[in-house]
């Protein structure tokens, strides 16, 4: 059994509209210890992440607490909305769920988006058998993870889970078949 406790980044600050770059707010930063002791006693043995800076950010305390190295995986990256900043993120996010081919002139769909995030996953499922690791992730591309496990999940539950930052979810999986898929919402935010 493999379980990997997708971790959805904290609260960055918009007012930086660079996606690599964007970093933590205060709040966001301070929330990242609730995301260590929410994982301590997981025994996890890999941290991987987005290579994002607020991916990174929110699972870097949990990683220097137990002297690990976060790996970076590019492909587990947030989807490209597009070059530009789309003012109607709501809009956008609904027409790509009704769509999972929708995208803009210079982004990705979110077909594209779960493939790459899915065929990242399934490497480090086979090079990391029967552990226990964590992902530093996102909210769209961590939905369309669960989304290809669980076609349930859309619109509604990506909605739902928006305002979640951080966010885990653990997928329990033997071989690369889930198991079990277990949301875990953290104190402030239900």
């Amino acid at each position: 059994m493999t379980k990997v406790y997708f971790i959805r980044h904290s609260k960055p600050d918009y007012s930086i509209h660079d996606d690599y770059s964007r970093p933590l707010t205060e709040e966001g930063i301070k929330d990242c210890k609730n995301v260590t002791e929410f994982l301590l006693n997981k025994c996890i043995t890999k941290v991987f992440s987005s290579p994002y800076k607020r991916a990174i950010d929110t699972v870097k305390d949990f990683a220097e607490t137990l002297g690990l190295k976060i790996d970076i995986i590019d492909d587990f990256r947030e989807r490209k909305i597009d070059n530009v900043w789309v003012e109607d993120f709501n809009g956008f996010a609904k027409e790509q769920w009704n769509n999972f081919d929708y995208k803009l002139c210079d982004g990705e769909s979110l077909n594209q988006v779960q493939k790459r995030n899915i065929t990242a996953l399934q490497r480090v499922l086979k090079e990391n058998a029967n552990e226990n690791i964590v992902i530093g992730t996102h909210g769209t591309a961590l939905s369309t993870i669960i989304n290809h496990f669980d076609k349930k999940f859309g619109y509604n539950e990506f909605e739902r889970i928006s305002s979640y930052m951080p966010f885990a979810v653990c997928i329990e999986f033997e071989d690369t078949d889930v198991v079990k898929i277990k949301e875990f919402v953290f104190e402030g935010q239900a």
